[in-house]
């Protein structure tokens, strides 16, 4: 079968024509419709990721598919059942093996194309933003990154707990997509001064951040009493400095967010959260922004998109139709 590896940090991933996976106890083989892309990708390719698997491995975090293979001692999924996995490597091939407790049934009217970009953007933003930071109706969210691939899942989800929600992004075509999502008010952080910004709509009382630099800087100076800080990642490749004198003062609290460690330390947290967000998914509460579903030979292009920053929402890979 065919797979996309990384075989060094140092040398460009590509193809290559693999062995067929058998599952393991526990496991399951997917046969592979759609992998959704992440700046995480990213991170594994120079090495850089807290969990970058060892060398040689295959790209895609999380994947859509059917099951073709059920392991020993798998109980309540069966060959044919459609399921969304999030298996942190593996997910850009033909076929796949995963710890059957990641997978998730799907809706049957779920696209492939949604359920792989579905887990990693909404499951981090709902657990961020509900178990972490206890967003209240009324308060004001500031969303940073808001046309990302979490940003806008952040977006629809502060909307739908009752915030007021401000977008932060870059530009008129990712404000517009912010907006879409159901943002009350926008800033574009390349002309726009945030901390000025946020002051004149009250300040911030929960900051949703997967950009970490200045855009964090400018963020923490406009924070209320008692907001929280939700550090989700770093695209602009700065990791902020905290002084712990400023929390002090304003009593300010920094809850850093990791969907993929929860799966370790504290599943029942993302089981419970996926099931709110697939019967939100259901009632049509939650709608995932594609902006790219490219084809299997086009992994590198979609890898240039996130690199680049050309895309909104998501970008995903249809292995097959």
């Amino acid at each position: 079968m065919k797979a996309f590896q990384v075989q060094s940090h140092d040398a460009t991933p590509g193809f290559k024509e693999t062995l067929m996976p058998e599952p393991a106890s526990g496991e399951i083989r997917v046969e592979i419709h759609a992998c959704g892309l992440n700046f995480a990708d990213l991170l594994m390719v120079k090495g850089t990721y807290q969990d970058t698997p060892d060398l040689p491995f295959t790209l895609g975090m999380e994947v859509a598919g059917r099951v073709d293979a059920v392991g020993d001692s798998v109980s309540g999924l069966a060959v044919g059942d459609r399921v969304a996995v999030f298996g942190g490597q593996g997910g850009l091939a033909e076929f796949g093996c995963f710890d059957a407790a990641r997978a998730v049934r799907l809706p049957d009217d779920m696209p492939m194309v949604d359920a792989a970009a579905f887990q990693i953007a909404y499951g981090t933003s709902h657990l961020a933003l509900d178990h972490r930071a206890r967003l209240q109706p009324g308060e004001t969210l500031l969303v940073l990154g808001a046309a990302g691939g979490v940003g806008l899942t952040a977006v629809e989800i502060g909307k739908l707990m009752g915030a007021t929600v401000v977008a932060c992004a870059r530009g008129a075509d990712k404000l517009k997509a912010a907006q879409a999502a159901g943002a009350d008010h926008l800033i574009d952080a390349h002309s726009a001064d945030i901390r000025a910004e946020m002051k004149s709509l009250g300040g911030a009382d929960v900051v949703y951040d997967p950009v970490g630099g200045e855009q964090f800087d400018a963020a923490f100076r406009s924070c209320n009493p008692e907001a929280r800080l939700l550090p989700i990642g770093f695209a602009s490749g700065t990791v902020p400095q905290i002084k712990s004198n400023h929390l002090l003062v304003k009593n300010l609290s920094v809850l850093g967010v990791y969907w993929g460690g929860y799966l370790q330390f504290r599943p029942d947290i993302v089981t419970k959260s996926l099931a709110t967000l697939l019967e939100w998914y259901a009632d049509g509460k939650l709608k995932p922004h594609v902006s790219h579903a490219l084809p299997f030979d086009q992994v590198a292009e979609g890898l240039e998109l996130l690199r680049s920053r050309k895309s909104t929402g998501k970008v995903v890979i249809r292995i097959r139709d």
